[in-house]
């Protein structure tokens, strides 16, 4: 099941069939598998176990309640409200293009500078991107980058 040999990090390739089973039969509210779980399920370090919980809940796809355990989150909001980290880095973004701080075709900041500054998984940085990318705030040039649209591409606001 997991590539231990792959270039791919074992909390990635955890994370990715967690949001699998989400996909494909869970319902908001849910309780998804435990930390011990998944160290059982996957034969992995309870650290590793953790950051495959962090990149679902990075993404916006889980919440967790202490002492209560992770729980399927339904799409766009949190159990708790908050909006997920890549909508608040997607909406950060956004209001820097608007202030000009980022102007049109000039390129984002990298993925590892948003990461390092919003402290956040790549993944959850490249969803915020995604969000921008389908919104029209931003466009991506393959093996090159991402870059501000245009103002008169830009969705009004």
């Amino acid at each position: 099941m997991l590539d231990r040999s792959g270039g791919t990090y074992l909390y990635v390739q955890i994370s990715e069939v967690l949001k699998t089973r989400i996909m494909e039969g869970l319902s908001p509210g849910d309780v998804l598998i435990s930390e011990a779980g998944i160290q059982r399920e996957f034969r992995v370090a309870r650290t590793t176990a953790r950051r495959a919980i962090r990149l679902l809940r990075n993404q916006g796809l889980v919440h967790t309640r202490q002492g209560g355990g992770t729980f399927v989150s339904a799409p766009g909001e949190s159990a708790d409200g908050q909006v997920p980290l890549y909508r608040q880095i997607a909406e950060r973004i956004r209001k820097r293009i608007e202030a000009g701080e980022l102007p049109a075709h000039r390129p984002l900041p990298t993925e590892v500078t948003l990461v390092r500054q919003y402290g956040a998984a790549r993944e959850t940085v490249r969803r915020a991107i995604a969000l921008l990318r389908e919104q029209g705030w931003v466009f991506t040039i393959p093996h090159r980058g991402s870059f501000v649209s245009p103002e008169e591409q830009r969705p009004s606001s």
